[in-house]
């Protein structure tokens, strides 16, 4: 069990009615909802800040969006926000070969320089300390303007909070979730650790 247990999704009609944008993008609510929604004004402001963050107004994809969420959380070690991300930017469209080998993005020919450049961006801000420097700077300014790059930062820094909320909750990873890990995962060594229900 995580450490504080997940509500129904009927308990908060506000945030049951939010959620729905969920179904789209991994199939399913997800437990950290259920979890936040026991003080509604968080998972309310949550679900509208994850809305905001991921709405494309620009050249930044969903798909390359929920990638960015993958570097992000695999530097900070977040299993579960690993499993969702993966399975977010298969639902929206990264190809097949990017989603086989995430792992190898800097070196891997699915990958274009501008991906490159966005994904060593995620890397670097999500390092403690951070790593962010002129290099990246340059070189995101080379494919990507500042509105895109503010895109970008928003989806590395909702992951910041998602990675502690989920690593610390030990939020119960979701079969969807626990599928696509182990199949564009797995080969790395992806497991469900302390999401598995038995940490507390």
């Amino acid at each position: 069990m995580a450490l504080v247990t997940p509500l129904s999704a009927e308990h908060n009609l506000e945030t049951k009615k939010l959620a729905e944008f969920f179904n789209e993008t991994l199939g399913f609510c997800p437990n950290s909802v259920l979890t936040m929604q026991r003080r509604p004004a968080i998972s309310k402001a949550f679900i509208n800040l994850n809305k905001a963050v991921m709405a494309n107004e620009g050249r930044v994809t969903s798909a390359l969006k929920r990638m960015i969420a993958w570097v992000s959380s695999n530097a900070t070690g977040c299993r579960y926000c690993q499993a969702h991300a993966i399975r977010a930017a298969e639902r929206y469209g990264a190809e097949q070969e990017q989603l086989d080998n995430i792992w190898e993005y800097r070196t891997h020919p699915a990958f274009s320089e501008a991906e490159r450049a966005a994904l060593d961006f995620s890397l670097a801000a999500s390092q403690v300390p951070n790593a962010v420097n002129a290099d990246i700077k340059k070189r995101l300014y080379e494919y990507w303007d500042e509105g895109e790059i503010v895109e970008m930062l928003g989806v590395i820094s909702l992951f910041g909070y998602l990675n502690r909320w989920n690593d610390s909750m030990g939020t119960d990873m979701e079969d969807g979730a626990v599928e696509s890990g182990n199949q564009y995962l797995g080969k790395h060594g992806f497991e469900v650790g302390k999401h598995d229900g038995s940490q507390y």
